[in-house]
């Protein structure tokens, strides 16, 4: 019986210092848009939308809106299409969207996704990225990713330089 409870707690501490010492990695990438930023804005809250233009996350359901929970296919370049649901964290209209999304429970491999706009020379500079973290990074590189944010900011860039109408419709929202 003591060699048993001994197991046991050598194996919690285990976990317990896996999880705390979790790795965590970034993935940051910026482009620089010829639009306005509500103009971006537009383009990037309206997932209905995604399926025509974005080729990494295929598909966005759910209300931009802090602590709403989102439905989000992606198609990475390497790998297979997955759906996720995060939490949004932040959607400050022209300036930030921000969600948290989980594989399982905490610190297995946590994503926390962001988008910040800022007005730059009467257009966007975006800066898009992701804060990785937990024990799956032990397994996964996220670097792999990055081409998938650099195709999703050029999409992103042509889409709101090439659409007509997208002002209009940021104004009414």
């Amino acid at each position: 019986m003591n060699t048993l409870l001994w197991i046991a707690a050598v194996a919690a501490a285990f976990t317990i210092t896996a999880f705390t010492l979790a790795p965590e990695r970034e993935i940051t990438t910026e482009v620089v848009i010829d639009a306005e930023p509500g103009r971006v804005w537009s383009v990037l809250t309206d997932g209905a939308a995604y399926g025509s233009w974005n080729p990494f996350i295929v598909s966005m359901k759910g209300e931009v809106a802090k602590g709403a929970t989102l439905e989000n296919t992606m198609e990475p370049q390497k790998g297979k299409q997955m759906t996720f649901r995060p939490k949004v964290l932040a959607a400050e209209e022209n300036k930030e969207f921000r969600w948290l999304g989980r594989f399982l429970l905490p610190r297995i491999f946590d994503g926390e996704h962001y988008f910040l706009l800022e007005s730059y020379e009467g257009g966007t500079r975006l800066v898009h990225g992701e804060r990785f973290s937990g024990v799956g990074l032990w397994f996964i590189d996220p670097e792999q990713f990055r081409a998938n944010f650099e195709a999703m900011n050029a999409a992103l860039k042509k889409r709101a330089e090439d659409t007509p109408g997208l002002a209009d419709v940021a104004a009414v929202k």
